[in-house]
């Protein structure tokens, strides 16, 4: 077990030595692919939207919280326009910094920046109308995905909605040495998400994003 928890915490802190070294700009929390930043939204945009609204089994849109949210990105160009109050969450310091000359004036909507690590994440309970999880969970390990999901859960307003985004593998799980992450295919993370007792509303692949990168599939869960 003492090799397990070792190659844990590499794996955790070997992630956090390679984000502290990138730029905090659009292209950087993007790997360079910042020319891609606008589909990307516009794509989880309508996503969304399908969602969100007044009445019965509509989401709200009180709150929302950004997960491994970097300096903001998908804050300001997706979650501020439709959310009252947003807050972020991520491992790195220095993005949560710039997030706040990086959102501007709608900064004042933010509630929390909190800095934390997804695996040590407590999400207050009953806050948030949507968490937004986007290329992030290839950098937590199985177990700790499951039981972040289920604090989420516990973290949702009644027709609430978590939303994963994020890279799949064709096969299997692909572990990137680069960044410390994994990435991993669909049918594991319908598993992984069946195990934490969520259950798929709704699912669709991202459209338009270059053919050389992995597949992008958004997974609406509650």
């Amino acid at each position: 077990m003492g090799d397990i928890a070792e190659d844990e915490t590499t794996f955790y802190s070997n992630a956090k030595d390679y984000w502290k070294e990138i730029p905090p700009t659009v292209d950087g929390m993007l790997g360079g692919y910042g020319s891609i930043s606008s589909i990307d939204i516009n794509g989880s945009k309508a996503f969304l939207q399908k969602f969100l609204g007044e009445g019965e089994g509509k989401t709200g849109t009180g709150c929302a919280l950004d997960c491994g949210a970097g300096i903001g990105r998908i804050t300001k160009r997706l979650l501020l326009p439709l959310f009252k109050t947003v807050d972020l969450v991520d491992v790195t310091p220095e993005f949560l910094d710039k997030a706040k000359s990086y959102l501007g004036e709608d900064s004042k909507r933010v509630g929390n920046y909190f800095c934390c690590g997804l695996q040590d994440f407590v999400p207050e309970h009953g806050r948030y109308d949507i968490i937004w999880i986007q290329w992030v969970i290839g950098h937590l390990t199985d177990i700790h995905l499951v039981e972040f999901l289920q604090r989420c859960q516990k973290a949702l307003q009644p027709y609430g909605l978590i939303v994963i985004k994020d890279n799949v593998s064709y096969e299997g799980v692909v572990p990137d040495e680069l960044d410390s992450s994994v990435c991993r295919d669909l049918e594991i993370v319908h598993r992984l998400v069946g195990r934490a007792g969520l259950r798929i509303v709704y699912e669709e692949q991202q459209k338009n994003f270059p053919k050389e990168i992995y597949q992008v599939h958004t997974l609406a869960l509650r």
